[in-house]
Formats: structure tokens, sequence, C-alpha cells
């Protein structure tokens, strides 16, 4: 499908800076199987639900992937900007840096300084290689478990570009951009929906008798940049890791041959579901990477119902949402939701979609 055709305009002063406090006040705009709009807050989930319904949550939790440091060796060390973006192995990663074009394969660069406590005071690592699409792998000096300690000592929390573009990134924000589920370490970004989640929130959904279920999809920085090639078949996706366990498999296929609907909080969990089902729409235990990318035309199997923030244009997740429910629906809510005043994007408000035709 043409790109194009997923574009629109969005006002700079729609896009949230912050999340809302508490989290659960954020709105929500529910969009119905037959296309009616209604406008809620994400407390009312709840009653939005029926009893037997099983969320599906995903328990990633964002690493502090943006590091600063210098090339190192040469007579001239520029300043470098890196966000890692995918683990290769336990001493290397995959990341996006500025400037790449004055980096070259075998250059060194110190992260960190000597002043901060951090191991030796900074963390080292070597440009193995360089990407045709501008990510470069580096190899850092320490491996497994202590890398990871040096990169959280000395890293800080990757805010999408729309939000760090318009304010500094603070202490505020390493709280702020996990979800309250956050807990196997390995995403780059954040599953934006779950961040609208609280204790209280949770509680009232299982006082309704609904279920919550918890899946893992390390989220990389790809999932949410615009997609530049004319047509969605010139598009790749990158590779994502995921896990889903044999017993959350059994619990979604039960409640669903019981009449109970699944819910994927977040087009990260839907992602990982899909990617899991078999052809009858049974999910199978999955673990290792995904790499689907869902447009208008596919068959969804496993979900039945969404929870999902508003997404950039031309993007993989707004191409999604509109394969879900719908391209000119999904318009319509966008539109809905600006002349609203609806807050867009990671820290923005929430929608709840139904697919078209679907049973209420």
């Amino acid at each position: 499908m043409r790109t194009d055709l997923f574009d629109f305009d969005l006002p700079v002063v729609s896009i949230a800076l912050r999340p809302a406090s508490p989290r659960d006040s954020a709105r929500m705009l529910v969009v119905e199987a037959d296309g009616a709009l209604c406008d809620h807050v994400v407390a009312d989930l709840p009653h939005r639900l029926q009893p037997g319904d099983q969320l599906v949550v995903n328990d990633t939790k964002v690493i502090a992937a943006q590091l600063s440091g210098r090339r190192i060796g040469w007579e001239t060390e520029p300043k470098v900007e890196a966000t890692l973006i995918k683990r290769i192995d336990g001493s290397r990663w995959q990341a996006l840096v500025r400037p790449a074009k004055k980096l070259v394969e075998g250059d060194r660069i110190r992260f960190g300084n000597e002043g901060k406590v951090c191991l030796l005071g900074h963390l080292d690592a070597e440009v193995e290689r360089k990407g045709a699409e501008g990510e470069v792998t580096l190899s850092f000096s320490f491996h497994g478990p202590v890398l990871d300690q040096a990169i959280a000592d000395l890293g800080a929390t990757p805010l999408p570009p729309y939000i760090a573009s318009k304010r500094t990134p603070d202490e505020r924000d390493a709280s702020d951009y996990q979800t309250m589920f956050a807990e196997n370490e390995g995403a780059v970004a954040a599953p934006t929906a779950g961040l609208h989640f609280t204790p209280e929130l949770e509680a009232a959904l299982h006082a309704r008798g609904v279920g919550l279920n918890r899946v893992t999809l390390h989220v990389g920085a790809g999932t949410f940049l615009p997609v530049k090639a004319d047509d969605t078949d010139g598009h790749r996706m990158h590779g994502e890791w995921g896990s889903l366990s044999a017993e959350t498999a059994a619990t979604l296929n039960a409640a669903r041959a019981s009449g109970g609907r699944i819910v994927a909080v977040g087009t990260t969990s839907l992602r990982l579901l899909e990617s899991a089902a078999r052809e009858d729409g049974t999910i199978a235990p999955f673990a290792g990477e995904t790499a689907i990318f869902i447009t208008p035309g596919y068959r969804f199997r496993a979900v039945d119902v969404l929870m999902t923030n508003f997404h950039l244009p031309r993007s993989t997740l707004f191409m999604l949402v509109s394969a879900f429910a719908g391209l000119e629906r999904m318009k319509a809510a966008y539109a809905h939701a600006k002349r609203s005043g609806y807050r867009f994007y990671s820290y923005g408000d929430a929608c709840l979609l139904h697919p078209e035709g679907a049973a209420p």
C-alpha cells in the first residue's frame, strides 16, 4: 500500500511532553465496532470490559540506552551520542550514533567521564561495523552483567525525539517512562499503552473479573520511526526479541474458549500475540525474534480488542491500528481526537479499539 495513505497533520501542541497524573486519569477514546466514538478516561477501562476478558501487558523494562562520549585516540576527539537499539550478544550492541559520518570501523569511543564512579569511571567501545542504514555495531570493553551495570550507571533514558527535542530529559523521565509492569530489562523504548496503568486500576480490573497476563517484547527504537519507503512493501521491520510462556498461552486459550476476549495492551503485546498465534487462532508458547509487519489486509488471529496510544503519521504503528480497526475509521478517530484536545504519542492519551463488525 502507498505510505502516504497513512499520513496526517498534527499540531505540535497535541504532542504530550509529560504523562497524565495520576496515570489512569488520561483520556481514552473508545472506537466501537460500529464506528461510534465515545470519550472516556483510562480509569473507565474495567467498565468497558467483561468478566472473563484477558488483558495482555508487556513487562519489558527500558534500559538507560542513551550514551554520551567522545572518540579517542585521534588528534580530534569529537563528541559522540549513541542510542543502543538492539543487543547482539554479551558485549555487543547495535546503536544509532551521531555524528555517524565522522566514525570509521576500528574507532574507539569513550562513554562517560573519568570523574564519574562507574567501574573504571568510563566505558569504552570499538566501532566494529557500520551498517547501510546508519546503524553501527559497538563492541564494548565489558561483558554481561558488568556491561549492563556500566550502561545503567552512565546512560540516560532514551526519550523519543518528539519529546526530547521539545524539552530537556530529566530525572522524572527515569520513572515516568517505565510501566508499572516493567521487570525484564532490554527495551530501548517504552510499551507506552502500559504507562496508563496504576495499582488502583489493576485492582478494579481484578474486581471486575478481568485477567491480567504478562508477556515480554523488548521494544526497539525502529518501532516508532516513520516509514520512508513510498510503498509499505519496501519497508523492512527490525527484529525484536519476545517471549510468551506456556502457562500464559494456556490461560489465554482457555479464556477464549470460554467466550472471553483477548485485549492487547499496546501494539507490542499485539505483535507478540499474533507472532505466537497458530492458524486456528490458538496461541502457542513463543521465545525468539519477531519482525512481524501488520498492514491493512492482515487477518488477526489472536487479538479481539486493542488498547493503544495515538501514533505518529506514516508509522508502522498507525498502519497496524488501521489494519485492526480500519483506515477510514482510524482517520475519523484521529480527527476527532485532534478536535477534542487529546494528547498524542508516548506520554499521551489512549484509545480502545474494536475491529469493525465485532460483537460488543
